[in-house]
């Protein structure tokens, strides 16, 4: 287990694509003042200091400032790659080096995604999506034993929806994408969560938004316009209902204590 501060947002300092395996079979390297999280979409094996690890597609590797690290490649590999150093405030969340990512696997790719097409690499927009990256790989493990008893249509739609949050959902959309009818989808969501997919879609919408109120400077209508939700009323109402105040008052409340951007 390795340990990662995150009581507050990380300093990113590269978010990439990296394509390797095309010249040689084998990487090895260290980066003295900076820690690695990888998320891949390839069969390979990665060794940090001397233990081996084995990887496949949907799995997702931290690795620590200071270790060598060596990669053995089967062929042309892409996966997406974060350099950041953690803020060393705070307990620290105890992690695996490497664990599979699920169900949350395109939740973490398009948070990761969505940072790599910000910029520049230290923006508050950046930060953000890194830091929620974070968070979700330290929730892997308390959330795997509810994520394997959750039926697999379920665990598709709640995947999808997490990772398109600021597109349109609809349930007939998520019904198809899930491989079930629109009624099927209901009555399994509602048992599974104890929400209505409109609810659910609702709550995690403004979770993120509150998430980016509070830990960057983006704008109102960019937050808005990131959950989804581009009409500027509707999400003050919005705002108003789940969060109990408009979105200007949350970002207020907690002026003290957001992170510089």
């Amino acid at each position: 287990m390795i340990e990662l501060p995150l009581a507050a947002p990380p300093d990113v300092v590269n978010v990439g694509v990296g394509i390797h395996g095309v010249r040689s079979l084998r990487d090895v390297f260290r980066l003295p003042d900076l820690w690695q999280l990888h998320l891949y979409s390839y069969s390979a094996e990665l060794t940090v200091d001397g233990t081996t690890y084995a990887v496949a597609p949907g799995y997702v590797s931290l690795t620590p400032a200071g270790a060598q690290v060596q990669f053995d490649y089967r062929g042309r590999s892409e996966h997406l790659y974060v350099h950041f150093r953690p803020a060393a405030v705070g307990e620290p969340s105890y992690l695996p080096v490497v664990q599979d990512a699920g169900a949350a696997a395109p939740v973490l790719a398009d948070l990761l995604r969505s940072a790599l097409e910000s910029s520049p690499s230290g923006s508050a927009r950046v930060t953000a999506e890194v830091w929620t990256a974070l968070w979700r790989i330290a929730e892997l493990g308390s959330s795997s034993s509810a994520e394997d008893a959750t039926h697999p249509a379920v665990s598709a739609a709640i995947a999808y929806i997490e990772a398109n949050l600021a597109q349109p959902l609809t349930i007939p959309a998520l019904a198809r994408m899930a491989g079930v009818s629109h009624n099927h989808l209901t009555r399994l969501f509602h048992a599974e969560t104890g929400l209505t997919v409109i609810a659910y879609i609702r709550q995690r919408r403004m979770t993120r938004a509150l998430h980016l109120l509070v830990s960057s400077t983006l704008s109102i209508p960019a937050v808005a316009a990131s959950v989804g939700i581009p009409d500027l009323q509707a999400f003050n109402k919005t705002c108003r209902r789940e969060l109990g105040g408009s979105p200007r008052a949350v970002r207020n409340a907690v002026a003290g204590t957001t992170p510089a951007g």
